[in-house]
């Protein structure tokens, strides 16, 4: 049986995992390529707001750099080739780019860069920056960033990929794995946007609706790790038979992988609640600095009225 054809070759006599092997370069020529141009782009824009004069906080820029390196971390090393044959490390893969990479590149306010650093068409002309403006503001991105379609997408992914033959067909071939690791990141990305995204966005619910959205998602999450957790074989085609040079057995592996979906779920809680905080804090320190700025330059009037109204006393008390 040929299995090189699907790019498996390679996996079939894999030495058993360690951290070390895992993270051994090995490279996806699709992620490799969308991580450099993510960066590349990034930088250009960031250096075009420079050159300008304008600012851009350092910070985003370290979110974003870290996002696209968790992609990479997962996608261009051998956690790639180990993820094909088993499943706690493809958890693992799955776990990050869909629930950390999203969180980290959102931080990074790409959309907001993208719309400083793009040039504004000439009148009456539609250049990528209108484009872009005329997707956000589209009735399609309003439905793909409600909660009530990221909400049932985020568990559907889980659920209706895992517990389906998709995923099996998916992992039969190259282009399947890519395309379901981008399913998993702009799941991930449509997911968190609404929620901690510092870009604007078509749906903007208030921080409390925000965190109740984090948390509708989270304990289908969790379950799905304890089911898998619980299961009594193999639920997986793909992994049901690990390669003998692995030295695992399939069941420990699906509960290993289950245990990580698992605790997995907790992460980006803490990590969003903790930037939810955050931004919820500046936006009440704005808010009072506005105040401020309205009461001083009302306060005068203020005080002139009150002298006034010392002054009637004063004359009527006489």
């Amino acid at each position: 049986m040929d299995h090189s054809g699907h790019g498996m070759g390679m996996n079939m006599d894999l030495p058993p995992f360690t951290l070390g092997r895992g993270l051994e370069w090995s490279t996806d020529p699709f992620f490799l390529i969308g991580c450099l141009a993510g960066l590349g782009l990034y930088g250009w824009a960031v250096l075009r707001l420079r050159r300008r004069g304008d600012s851009w906080p350092v910070s985003r820029t370290v979110f974003w750099t870290l996002g696209v390196l968790s992609i990479a971390l997962v996608m261009c090393t051998k956690l790639n080739d180990y993820g094909m044959v088993m499943f706690s490390v493809h958890m693992v893969q799955h776990m990050v780019i869909s629930m950390l990479s999203p969180i980290l590149l959102l931080l990074g306010a790409p959309v907001t860069l993208t719309l400083r650093a793009l040039p504004v068409a000439g009148r009456g002309r539609k250049g990528p920056r209108e484009l872009l403006l005329a997707l956000l503001h589209s009735r399609y991105l309003k439905v793909i960033t409600h909660p009530a379609f990221t909400i049932p997408m985020f568990i559907a992914s889980l659920y209706a990929l895992y517990f389906t033959p998709l995923f099996d067909f998916l992992m039969g071939s190259r282009t399947g794995h890519i395309a379901m690791m981008v399913h998993f990141l702009a799941v991930g990305l449509i997911f968190f946007w609404p929620i901690m995204g510092v870009d604007p966005g078509p749906h903007r619910p208030g921080y409390i609706m925000r965190m109740l959205e984090l948390f509708a998602g989270m304990p289908f999450h969790a379950f799905f790790g304890i089911a898998l957790m619980m299961a009594t074989q193999p639920m997986i085609g793909t992994y049901k038979n690990p390669p003998s040079s692995l030295g695992i057995d399939a069941l420990a592996d699906q509960e290993a992988a289950g245990g990580i979906a698992w605790a997995f779920s907790e992460i980006p809680s803490v990590v969003v609640l903790i930037a939810l905080v955050f931004q919820w804090y500046a936006t009440e320190k704005r808010e009072a600095k506005r105040q401020d700025r309205a009461a001083d330059r009302d306060g005068d009037k203020e005080l002139a009225a009150y002298n006034a109204y010392l002054a009637s006393l004063n004359a009527r008390g006489q």
